[in-house]
């Protein structure tokens, strides 16, 4: 039994789910999400303010997507209303972000900047070296903020690179340091 989808999602006033041709929408203040669901998997029944999401049978399949589907309406549903973000720090002499047209100019200490697009409903905002990834939809904002990441990941000797914000990293001793100790 799943602990997440037993429990009933509670649609807050504003906020409008239906489920059409194996698509479940949710539409709210900030825009509309959809995702696709199995049919033959999970049943989702639509009330007032309350959805309520079963498994169709008994199978290991039915089981494993039920708590998975919860989970996914539930940040449909906080995304729609409130909206996610990360937020990356940028770190390193020279290394800076802008922006140009929507788009995310890097310049990590690379011959020439790296532009960034960005997926369909996500926004960037750039501050210094501080730049915040913003969207609706929970999986489009992770994916682009970790491919940011990925351009340039923070080193462990001076630190130099993205991170995000309130990530710790891990230093490590440098030649002198393990020179003075052996």
């Amino acid at each position: 039994m799943s602990r997440i989808g037993k429990s009933p999602i509670i649609v807050p006033p504003g906020v409008t789910v239906r489920k059409e041709n194996g698509f479940i929408f949710v539409k709210g203040p900030k825009g509309e999400v959809m995702r696709k669901v199995s049919d033959s998997e999970i049943l989702i029944n639509i009330q007032d303010s309350l959805v309520e999401i079963k498994p169709a049978g008994s199978g290991h399949a039915a089981m494993r997507l039920w708590g998975t589907y919860a989970s996914h309406l539930r940040n449909m549903i906080h995304g729609i209303t409130e909206g996610y973000e990360k937020i990356l720090e940028i770190e390193g002499i020279g290394y800076r972000a802008e922006l140009q047209a929507g788009r995310l100019s890097l310049n990590l200490g690379f011959s020439n900047p790296v532009l960034v697009e960005p997926l369909e409903g996500v926004i960037f905002q750039v501050n210094k070296n501080i730049i915040t990834v913003s969207g609706i939809d929970k999986e489009r904002v992770g994916e682009t903020a970790a491919c940011i990441r990925a351009l340039k990941k923070p080193e462990p000797y001076k630190g130099k690179g993205i991170k995000y914000r309130g990530e710790i990293i891990l230093r490590k001793a440098g030649k002198k340091a393990a020179a003075a100790t052996g």
